[in-house]
């Protein structure tokens, strides 16, 4: 199928298409597919960062992508509180993200509607006996539901508003915590894309993977119906993101590893397991991979991403500390104040912590003072196991 290519990426979500076009732009002459079971790349999402997360390698490769800038800053809204915080803060579409690479990787890259039936060293086998050969193999799949981690989801329905007069929403709006909050810390994300335009997204830090999709749609009317906005959805999605707050990650990853087969994005590990915030952790790696891709063979490529696999479970385990003491000693109607607490420290820390750099001092910082949380329950999350991150249902 397609003859036989220097790099196939399997799985064309946001880290998939990233390393692809990274790849290109930093060796035009290697022959480069990027294969997706859907019909379109980076399927239905939006996902948003934060200027000061990506440094200016990063910002040229995301530039290439058609996101909404807002430059008047950022706020976030709790029940003691509203502040305002001054970065600026970008958005991209999917569908933005499908259309860009389709114009922008060769022809022959773009290989959707294949399903993946198996992988090896050398060769993609696609349901119905087609086969892709290349020399190097990443494997960018969505992550399964793991045994081996432990931690909580974080659960969303996120619907685009058209709205029959201007809504007047000068800023993004991070975290509406002033909502009701039911079965978990809940907020409100907005993103004002026009001035008629909404997108709202519901959002859930809680103990089960399970989704009521007619539920958050109602609150999110609700909402709207609040603000004094009137209006229709023109397009929404939905997720159910793991909040990873501990395991053994080796044996998560050996039992997604095929031999000399590189393994990427959130399958490999490459995200923030606490916030689930993907951009910046997405395209370092993707220029990471296109730094070394020509240099390395299939197996070293494999054991290039490993070891910075590795580096990262390492460096973000703060953040999973921090996981298990919101899901463990938090009760979760009061499991806002965590995030309450922490929206009043400086705000380079704040970016810093989005975007995984916290410094030791930024650490200390967040842990100094009097928890938010009662101690004895904070002792038995930090001594317990966590509950395994196996899926739900969704209705």
């Amino acid at each position: 199928m397609n003859g036989h290519y220097d790099i196939a990426i399997v799985g064309g979500g946001l880290a998939g298409g990233l390393i692809a076009l990274a790849v290109r732009r930093a060796h035009p002459a290697m022959r480069v597919a990027l294969v997706e079971a859907g019909d379109t790349f980076g399927g239905n999402h939006r996902w948003s960062w934060f200027d000061s997360d990506i440094d200016a390698a990063a910002g040229a490769l995301l530039g290439a992508f058609p996101a909404k800038t807002w430059h008047g800053g950022n706020e976030v809204r709790f029940p003691s509180y509203t502040r305002r915080l001054e970065a600026d803060y970008r958005s991209l579409d999917s569908r933005d993200f499908d259309a860009t690479l389709r114009r922008l990787l060769p022809q022959d890259a773009i290989l959707t509607g294949c399903l993946v039936a198996s992988l090896s060293a050398d060769a993609v086998e696609i349901a119905g006996g087609k086969r892709i050969a290349a020399a190097r193999i990443v494997d960018c799949r969505t992550a399964p539901p793991s045994p081996h981690l432990t931690g909580g989801w974080q659960a969303f329905v996120g619907q685009t508003w058209r709205v029959h007069h201007a809504h007047r929403l000068a800023r993004p709006v991070i975290m509406d915590a002033t909502v009701d909050q039911i079965g978990g810390y809940r907020f409100m994300y907005l993103l004002p894309l026009s001035e008629t335009e909404l997108f709202l997204e519901d959002t859930y830090y809680q103990d089960t993977p399970r989704l009521d999709r007619a539920a958050l749609e109602r609150r999110i009317a609700g909402y709207v119906s609040g603000k004094g906005w009137k209006g229709e959805v023109i397009h929404s999605e939905t997720g159910m993101l793991p909040v990873i707050t501990g395991g053994d990650f080796d044996a998560h990853r050996a039992a997604l590893e095929v031999p000399s087969v590189a393994l990427a994005g959130a399958r490999g590990g490459f995200v923030h397991p606490l916030t689930s915030y993907t951009v910046p952790i997405a395209v370092a790696n993707a220029l990471a991979i296109a730094d070394v891709a020509a240099d390395c063979d299939g197996p070293a490529l494999a054991r290039f991403l490993s070891e910075r696999a590795q580096r990262h479970w390492s460096a973000t385990g703060f953040y999973r500390l921090l996981g298990k003491m919101l899901f463990g000693a938090a009760r979760p109607e009061e499991r806002y104040r965590i995030f309450e607490r922490f929206y009043r420290l400086r705000e380079p820390l704040i970016e810093r912590f989005y975007a995984a750099r916290s410094t030791p001092a930024d650490m200390v910082r967040v842990l100094a003072g009097k928890p938010p949380v009662p101690v004895m329950r904070a002792v038995g999350a930090l001594l317990g196991k966590g509950a395994p991150l196996v899926q739900g249902d969704e209705r």
